[in-house]
């Protein structure tokens, strides 16, 4: 159902009524030029931009609300759907409907969110791995963080940096709830958006020699004298030779590298989340972890050589976008929307404990 503009924006067809049109509203009394309500101003940072309706020229009786691309700037976007609040169903709803919201996943009440689907770029196999709704819903309590955390995972390691900004994110959005008392949401979301591409840096190693290059992950290794450092390399098990085996680990990862991507076009075509990419420069941080053990004595020296001339650790975070999507349960309330406020700090807890852990 999302259709991507040839301007960069995506096109959400307008849903029939009544959702559709006070989806429409919703998004025209946030973003009226006139608007100076500070409250409904704050909340447009945590939305995609909204562009008016559009129509095609061939079907004028189709409306599309014209948004935001938030995945635009992403080279290989990671991408996860969650879907926030206690309840599933709007106060208007049937006894029919409520029924059937339920009986989907009865744990929303007691844990407040459920994962929609995600799509996740593993730098490991170059390739996506994709969950649908029903994966969110075969989780539990107890497998909740665990599930919620694959999202997270590079195929290398566990992404510490992007849960940490993701955190910070969802933190943002608690703090606009606890202070409104205008509008409750129901079967509202939060669209999670992360790189998961891994700029590299290449390091020339002119003085180290591996005598046997074995097991080592495709792109880690590259010929000659260079060894890449892509996401996260770890340099272990010291062989009795005196050699050294290359695997995958925690270690020697998220070396700052500054990556520029040329700008390229993509067709107008139907979009599965997909991302035009745009120049950028991806910050990433160092955090540099070798110990005498896993490192034959020969070889230490050098990449000490190495790695002392290597940039600091930068401070900046992760590139990470958290969004509120999809309006079409939005009413006028005078109080705490305390569903959507439960979700979002069981949903932070279950970050941190991933963060902790």
């Amino acid at each position: 159902g999302i259709l991507q503009h040839p301007d960069g924006t995506v096109l959400k067809q307008l849903q029939p009524p009544p959702r559709g049109p006070r989806e429409q509203e919703f998004y025209n009394k946030v973003y009226d030029s006139d608007c100076c309500d500070s409250i409904l101003l704050e909340l447009r940072e945590y939305l995609p931009k909204y562009f008016g309706v559009w129509s095609p020229p061939t079907a004028p009786n189709d409306t599309y609300l014209k948004l935001e691309d938030v995945t635009r700037k992403f080279q290989k976007p990671c991408i996860m759907d969650v879907k926030i609040g206690q309840k599933s169903y709007d106060p208007y709803a049937s006894a029919e409907k409520i029924q059937q919201q339920v009986s989907k996943y009865p744990l929303m009440e007691e844990i407040g969110f459920l994962v929609l689907g995600m799509r996740v770029y593993h730098v490991s196999s170059d390739s996506y791995e994709t969950q649908n709704q029903h994966y969110g819903r075969s989780l539990t309590k107890e497998t909740v963080k665990d599930g919620i955390s694959k999202f997270f995972h590079s195929g290398y390691c566990l992404r510490k940096d992007v849960v940490a900004a993701s955190i910070q994110k969802v933190e943002k959005i608690l703090e606009w709830f606890e202070g409104q008392t205008q509008l409750n949401f129901y079967a509202s979301s939060l669209l999670f958006v992360y790189e998961g591409s891994c700029p590299a840096t290449a390091v020339r190693l002119s003085d180290v020699t591996l005598a046997e290059k074995r097991r080592v992950p495709k792109g880690l290794l590259s010929g000659g004298d260079v060894l890449e450092y892509n996401n996260n390399i770890h340099l272990i098990n010291s062989t009795e030779n005196g050699k050294i085996e290359a695997s995958v680990s925690k270690g020697l990862s998220k070396f700052y590298a500054l990556h520029k991507k040329a700008c390229s076009k993509r067709h107008h075509s139907q979009l599965s989340l997909k991302v035009e990419n745009s120049e950028q420069d991806n910050v990433w941080k160092s955090s540099t972890c070798i110990t005498q053990e896993h490192l034959n004595g020969n070889v230490l020296p050098q990449l000490e050589k190495v790695f002392y001339h290597m940039p600091a650790e930068t401070k900046e975070s992760a590139n990470v976008e958290v969004r509120m999507i999809d309006f079409a349960h939005v009413f006028p309330s005078n109080t705490k929307d305390e569903g959507y406020i439960y979700g979002l700090k069981n949903l932070i807890t279950v970050l941190q404990n991933i963060l902790d852990n």
